[in-house]
């Protein structure tokens, strides 16, 4: 028999704490939006991390040594970037020389192996799949606990998780049937509050404290996209100034069927699981494997850096004298790079920005006939404003098309419905062949959003639309230069059949595409009296600047004008001219897409992936992504960055107190990280971070996909999205952050911000100062420290005032 460990309340429930913020969240599908699937180890290396992952999944951090191998053989990794690479690395167990290093590369890596469960040990001693059991038990319940409309009848949830848990697992005999005794008697049983079922568990289980951290994380881990989610309320409830108790209580009905196992296999497992505990409670430190892996990674990441360095260093065009007919700000999604570059290449009196794709307004929007909240706005931020979709003359309207869409609700409810749904079938089938037969072969055009313009309620007052509108303005460094017609172009994904159709969207606005904020933004700064108040202000608007708010459909490449918000009599012969700009520009950017593509043999067949229901892969979204560029377009402008970075408008010369490079390191630089990341994870480690296969999944609870009839909750990118069926389309590689202004500034930031300053530190992220040229002049080394990049004379720009 084991012997029971008490341990303080206290130290179970912060372990449980700290596993909860161990695991990633995951979003909703109709909201989805990049994570980092590393996020709870930022705080430490990539071969600390792999330590971690590998004790608690059996995951690696790194791609396998072949990749980096081929890499070598082919040059594209010199010994230059492998002798940077290991002098940069901090571990005690890293290789003595480059010759050493490249000897360890050659050998064969071991698989990295996770400590077994109790449900794994229970499993190999009977035979029974315990862990498939209890993960179809748990899959099972939270997909009806977590239901966010799919199902027809709710599950309660008024009590919380581990309450509801209960009330179902007591009666539910299939882990009896499986030969699991009195495993519902157990449930019972077991104490009322989660917390208390932690400590019960963790003493009976004979768990010390130092075993707990990586022990509560490997359970969260097995209980793959339901624990993420979970973790998601919680980040939700923590950005509103709450908390919500949904991950604990998820841990504590994981430990349950821990507890039972072990009651019922003790004697059989005992010996083996005294071995686990103790392993669990061993401190972590990477070995020599994970080691040379950081470092392979690292000189594959030096390599691609020097490819970034060199396309920077090009002769950049000749900067355009002269008044632009058409300025166009994007995001700085990598997919706008393309577009970009396709625009300024069909006029030279057309300039491009970058600017995060929410437009500095993070508004909480309710759209035309409907109740609910959409948060148009990077997670990391709370709403600033509320809006609605039109005023009080579409009342009459939105009354009507709510009619309309209850009449539809419950048209589908009949649809599925247990017992009508055999006979809608057999009565209704023949009705649906004409739209099977549209929506099969793609003769339907697909419909970008539309509908009333967008307005701010409550309205704000006219001293807050100023200082809004000062603040967008000096945020985009569009001060001065305006052109007769400024588009501000949010961007959207046109999918059909496709449950992670939002992924595809604008991360920067929630998950949403972009023209609810470009459509407020336009409308605030066409609006004369804000024109005034910022022209006080040293910002001086050309009263024949027209700010016109449109979509870039991403998968298609055609850019939706909103003109009915705007009166554009003055500007229709310029207007016409922006249209034809956008279409072949359009054109342009299908081509260069179209290279990438599986079976898109040019650019005629680009657009048509959208409207096909069997399309896998209708574009490549970030895949790809692997710098961040913020500087003057001058610095990037007529380079081909290859669809591969995300690219932000930044004047450090106008930044007074450097509050902007401030926004931008906090804001834009982290949520691009999360997209690399999240690539990265879901390319190195597809099993647990990643999606799955697109063919087999079928979406659960409305809010996530599981592969087939069943199984875990899948989070992260399907392999369809990283991978084109020969190769990775995805290169893993961590963001390289590239920025023009003063180290010192940047410095100062990191000291003030220790989350970002970690993201750098333990290189989750590399960052690199431009010097006054636009070339990358300087590394960031970590610990407020830099270093000159090798070939780069000049110095970067020195820190002064500016006024």
């Amino acid at each position: 028999m084991t012997e029971n460990t008490s341990l303080p309340a206290g130290t179970v429930m912060a372990a449980a704490g700290a596993a909860a913020r161990a695991i990633p969240p995951v979003w909703p599908l109709a909201s989805s939006v990049a994570v980092n699937p590393f996020l709870g180890q930022t705080g430490e290396t990539l071969a600390e991390t792999g330590a971690r992952l590998a004790r608690v999944a059996g995951l690696p951090v790194t791609m396998p040594r072949e990749w980096y191998l081929s890499r070598l053989e082919a040059g594209r990794i010199t010994d230059a970037d492998l002798e940077a690479a290991l002098a940069a690395s901090c571990h005690a167990a890293r290789p003595a020389s480059v010759s050493d290093l490249k000897e360890a590369a050659a050998r064969p890596r071991r698989r990295p192996h996770a400590l077994p469960t109790v449900a794994e040990m229970a499993s190999d001693h009977c035979g029974l799949d315990w862990p498939g059991l209890v993960a179809d038990r748990v899959s099972q319940w939270a997909a009806s606990f977590f239901d966010a409309g799919q199902a027809l009848w709710k599950a309660p949830k008024r009590r919380g998780a581990y309450a509801e848990w209960r009330a179902v697992a007591t009666h539910d005999l299939t882990p009896e049937i499986h030969g699991l005794e009195g495993f519902a008697a157990h449930v019972a049983e077991a104490p009322e509050h989660a917390e208390d079922a932690i400590a019960r568990a963790a003493s009976r289980l004979g768990l010390v404290d130092a075993a707990l951290p990586t022990y509560f994380h490997q359970l969260l881990m097995t209980m793959g996209g339901w624990a993420q989610y979970a973790r998601y309320q919680l980040w939700q409830a923590e950005l509103g100034g709450g908390t919500d108790p949904v991950v604990t209580e998820m841990l504590a009905i994981r430990l349950l069927w821990e507890e039972a196992l072990f009651i019922q296999y003790e004697e059989a497992i005992l010996d083996r699981w005294e071995r686990v505990r103790a392993s669990h409670a061993a401190p972590l430190a990477p070995g020599e494997d994970l080691v040379v892996d950081e470092i392979l990674q690292e000189a594959a990441e030096r390599a691609a850096q020097r490819e970034i360095a060199a396309t920077l260093a090009t002769q950049p065009p000749a900067p355009a004298t002269e008044r632009p007919s058409l300025q166009a700000a994007f995001c700085i999604d990598v997919r706008s790079e393309v577009f970009r570059r396709a625009l300024e290449s069909v006029d030279p009196g057309i300039e491009t920005l970058g600017f995060a794709g929410f437009f500095g307004l993070a508004t909480k929007h309710r759209g035309f006939a409907s109740d609910v909240e959409e948060l148009r706005l990077p997670v990391l931020l709370n709403p600033g404003v509320c809006s609605v979709a039109g005023g009080p003359e579409i009342e009459e309207a939105d009354r009507q098309a709510r009619f309309t869409a209850r009449a539809k609700r419950a048209w589908g409810r009949f649809k599925f419905a247990a017992v009508s749904s055999f006979a809608f079938v057999e009565a209704m089938g023949p009705v649906y062949a004409g739209r099977l037969v549209r929506d099969a072969l793609g003769l339907e055009e697909g419909k970008l959003p539309d509908g009333p313009a967008p307005r701010l309620d409550p309205a704000l007052s006219l001293s807050e639309r100023v200082g809004a509108a000062e603040t967008v303005l000096r945020a985009m460094s569009l001060t001065e230069g305006f052109g007769r017609i400024v588009l501000l172009a949010g961007h959207g994904a046109n999918v059909t059949n496709n449950p992670h159709a939002s992924a595809y969207h604008c991360g920067a606005c929630g998950g949403y595409s972009g023209e609810v904020n470009a459509r407020l933004l336009a409308a605030l700064l066409n609006d004369p009296e804000v024109r005034q108040g910022v022209a006080a202000k040293g910002i001086e608007i050309p009263g024949d600047t027209l700010f016109v708010a449109a979509l870039h459909d991403t998968t298609t490449d055609t850019v939706k004008l909103y003109e009915a918000d705007i009166d554009a009599s003055q500007h229709k012969a310029l207007l016409g001219d922006v249209k034809g700009w956008l279409a072949k520009a359009g054109r342009v950017a299908r081509a260069e897409r179209a290279l990438r593509l599986p079976r898109a043999a040019g650019e005629a067949e680009v657009a048509a992936r959208a409207r096909d229901w069997a399309e896998v892969r209708p574009e490549w979204a970030l895949a790809g992504c692997r710098a961040f560029i913020a500087a003057p377009r001058t610095r990037t402008g007529g380079r081909s960055l290859e669809g591969r970075a995300f690219l932000h408008n930044y004047d450090w010369r106008a930044d007074e107190g450097f509050g902007v490079l401030e926004l931008i390191m906090t804001a834009p630089v982290v949520v691009a990280s999360w997209i690399s990341l999240q690539y990265y994870g879901s390319t190195v480690a597809p099993q647990a971070f990643g999606g799955g296969n697109k063919l087999l999944h079928n979406v659960t609870g409305g809010i996530g996909v599981v592969e087939g009839n069943g199984g875990l909750m899948r989070a992260g990118l399907p392999w369809q999205a990283v991978h084109d069926g020969e190769g990775l389309a995805h290169e893993p590689l961590r963001l390289s952050v590239c920025i023009e202004a003063p180290r010192e500034a940047m410095s100062d930031i990191l000291k003030r911000h220790d989350g970002v300053r970690a993201l750098f530190d333990n290189r989750w992220l590399h960052l690199f100062a431009l010097d006054e040229a636009g070339q990358v002049a300087w590394r960031y080394t970590g610990d407020l420290e830099w270093e000159a990049v090798e070939g780069v004379a000049r110095p970067g720009p020195v820190l002064k005032a500016v006024g």
